[in-house]
């Protein structure tokens, strides 16, 4: 087998290669994350003559078992794993630095700890920190295994050990290194190598490992994008540090359900869960407000109520500003195009301030039609009725198309005493979707939510 050695530069940001340095990726615009690696090109001279085993092939009716799972007893930190930690999975929770990444898997882990073996590895703090936290938390009595290392050679000789930990987390991936790897902890190399041998024992030993990660400037997970498809499942921790919730949103789970969300909220005492999201979103809403519209969202298999506010004033500028948070601006400005062509609405001289109250983010577009009332809620100054909730898709032809669980998003508003819904025209056999929500007006046509509000008048 010959070898050639060639020059390789690799982006320490996105992890993409080029046989050139630059000062810019061309890839993720990152400027000076290009840092030369050495790469050894192998060149086969041929595959006659060798000698291997055969592959051994079976078929789709070997038998399944259950997957054995540990349940925390979190229920929403359970809710988003799809129900407990799998046996022999390997999972990494991303977030924004201060988020609580570590608070939630010190909880988790110290519940874990009364029935199962477990160990918490951290390569950024040190064991007094993690003592103070966990007397914080009120956990410091369980026993959980602790160990400030980040050399990954002796971390992954103690989980191939004779006696090694049930659930493992290590804090943080981007910390830990190999020796023989000649590149800085964080880098692309280390991340990916790192990677590779925690789930090569995870597989092999049937070990429960948790690993933490770093995020971008961006909220995307730091490191190359091939570390969350190496993984079982990608747990991203969001919310604004300016508010006291937070939520766990599971973004790729092999075993279990994707986009399914827990809520907690921070306290002194650390996360607690929250049982009524709904209610906690809205608790705090002003009723009787212009653009103010309650919103119907679906997040996984949990149907979610939150606000949404609309402000349109008069611009003194010849470029009026369009400021959004929590949902994407380029929806805004689409539909901010459909009132102005399909209802005659004036918006190109107007401020748009749009808010999704709480530091949500929206990603479904069943917002669409919130979004429309609210805007010409604010430019009509016409409130809604409080009892009012809101939810559609609305099309660039001004349609407004029906959406998944309508009857989940339609039960939920009315445990919290909705009487009315603004949403899409049912079709023939969706009925039972009426429940006792008192007037449902069903609309087909953005002209019909300006036609509704103006009714309010």
């Amino acid at each position: 087998m010959a070898k050639a050695q060639q020059r390789l530069y690799r982006c320490q940001s996105c992890g993409a290669e080029t046989s050139r340095w630059a000062g810019q990726c061309p890839h993720c615009d990152e400027w000076n994350t290009l840092v030369e690696e050495a790469a050894v090109v192998r060149i086969p001279k041929g595959l006659k003559g060798g000698t291997s085993s055969t592959l051994a092939f079976t078929d789709l009716t070997l038998e399944a078992h259950d997957q054995v799972r540990f349940k925390t007893g979190i229920s929403e930190f359970d809710r988003v794993c799809g129900g407990g930690l799998v046996k022999g999975s390997l999972l990494l929770v991303g977030g924004n630095p201060g988020i609580g990444k570590s608070t939630l898997l010190l909880q988790a882990i110290a519940r874990l700890a009364s029935n199962h073996k477990v160990a918490y590895i951290s390569g950024e703090e040190a064991l007094a920190q993690i003592k103070m936290r966990a007397s914080r938390l009120g956990v410091s009595e369980s026993p959980v295994n602790l160990a400030a290392h980040n050399n990954m050679r002796e971390i992954l000789a103690t989980l191939e050990g004779p006696e090694p930990p049930e659930i493992v987390i290590i804090d943080s991936i981007q910390t830990v290194f190999i020796d023989n790897i000649e590149a800085a902890p964080g880098t692309v190399s280390q991340v990916r190598a790192c990677t590779h041998e925690l789930m090569r024992v995870a597989k092999a030993r049937g070990l429960t490992l948790l690993i933490v990660g770093h995020v971008t400037k961006e909220g995307m997970i730091a490191g190359p994008k091939v570390l969350e498809h190496m993984v079982d499942g990608v747990l991203t921790f969001e919310g604004d540090q300016g508010h006291h919730f937070r939520l766990l949103r599971a973004t790729k789970n092999r075993f279990g359900p994707t986009d399914e969300v827990g809520v907690f909220e921070m306290t002194q005492q650390g996360l607690s869960e929250v049982q009524n999201p709904s209610m906690f979103f809205l608790g705090e809403r002003s009723e009787g407000v212009s653009g103010s519209v309650v919103f119907a969202s679906v997040e996984g298999t949990r149907p979610l109520l939150m606000e949404i506010q609309a402000l349109v004033a008069p611009s003194p500028l010849s470029m009026p500003r369009r400021t959004v948070i929590g949902w994407d601006q380029g929806r805004l400005s689409m539909l901010t195009a459909v009132l102005q062509t399909r209802c005659n609405l004036t918006f190109h001289d107007k401020d748009i301030f749009l808010n999704v109250t709480g530091g949500l983010k929206i990603q479904e577009t069943g917002a669409d039609l919130a979004v429309a009332a609210a805007l010409v809620s604010s430019l009509t100054q016409t409130p809604l009725p409080p009892h009012v909730v809101v939810f559609g898709e609305v099309g660039l032809s001004g349609e407004i198309r029906r959406l998944p669980f309508m009857d989940l998003r339609l039960k939920e508003a009315q445990k919290l005493g909705f009487t009315e819904a603004l949403m899409p025209s049912l079709g023939k056999g969706e009925e039972k979707f009426h429940l006792k929500i008192r007037s449902l007006s069903r609309l087909s046509n953005i002209r019909d939510v300006f036609k509704e509000i103006s009714r309010e008048q």
